[in-house]
């Protein structure tokens, strides 16, 4: 369902692989929030198991016409499956969801009004099950929003955590931002859009808790720690991405001025980021 004037509200993307054990909880906890102009995107990166027949079946048992199922053709890895989704979203707000978490309550009006101050929101989770607990890293705060230089820092050495099913952003920070994601861009999808948002200096860091991640031995995020030689890799690669974001932000610059030049403005009124900043697009 959406509004009368054919427009959506806000984008829920989930990518699935093997996921039939937790996914139906999950549509449930998300679409309980979602409204009458909101959509829920799936993306299964073609699941050998059961995980397609359970959405389908979740789907018909709630009777919901905004969920959308697409089935890939091949396996792509779970960066690709995100990437997929996002292209077949319509909201102007954007938020992504793993398959086997569960949302906290209040979570997507709560992020819908973070991003209405910056182009990416960002905000904390607890361990499913464990009263609270959260994983090691120490939690956002909003003012981390007036940092994105520290926060950089911080991806590198590696405790700002930023994880994609807490996350979301505005549909003006997709085209020539977020997509199309990097080639080498294999993992950590989440890192790459938070670098996207500090580069641009248009990012919200919520007190929240938004999300109950659920850990077990198939989590596509890793939960041990990782080899030396892994760890270098990953650093290299955000350096990369760091740079990729710089390029295509001066690149958005650069054709905002181009079409003030040339008076082809866009409409309305400017976005700002936090503390009255133009939002770069």
């Amino acid at each position: 369902m959406t509004a009368a004037d054919g427009r959506v509200r806000a984008s829920v993307c989930m990518a699935t692989y093997n996921g039939s054990a937790y996914v139906a909880e999950q549509i449930e906890s998300i679409v309980a929030q979602l409204g009458p102009d909101d959509e829920l995107v799936i993306v299964d990166d073609c699941s050998p198991d059961d995980t397609v027949a359970v959405v389908v079946q979740t789907i018909d048992r709630l009777g919901e016409s905004r969920v959308t199922l697409t089935r890939a053709d091949s396996n792509q890895g779970y960066v690709r499956a995100f990437e997929a989704a996002i292209k077949r979203s319509r909201g102007r707000y954007v938020f992504l969801s793993d398959q086997d978490d569960v949302w906290a309550p209040g979570r997507h009006e709560r992020m819908i009004e973070g991003l209405r101050s910056a182009l990416v929101v960002a905000g904390n989770h607890s361990i499913l099950g464990r009263n609270g607990a959260r994983l090691w890293y120490p939690p956002l705060k909003p003012r981390m929003d007036r940092t994105p230089l520290r926060n950089l820092v911080a991806v590198l050495i590696g405790y700002r955590p930023y994880f994609g099913c807490a996350m979301g952003f505005r549909r003006e920070a997709i085209e020539g931002g977020i997509l199309p994601m990097p080639g080498y861009l294999h993992e950590s999808h989440d890192v790459w859009i938070a670098i996207t948002g500090n580069v641009r200096r248009s990012i919200r860091h919520l007190d929240e808790v938004v999300v109950e991640r659920r850990l077990h031995d198939s989590n596509q995020t890793p939960l041990g720690i990782r080899g030396l030689g892994t760890i270098l890799g990953a650093r290299r690669m955000f350096v990369r991405l760091m740079l990729e974001a710089a390029r295509r932000t001066r690149a958005a610059r650069q054709e905002l001025s181009a079409r003030r030049r040339g008076g082809a403005m866009p409409s309305g009124r400017p976005d700002r980021g936090p503390g009255g900043r133009q939002a770069a697009r």
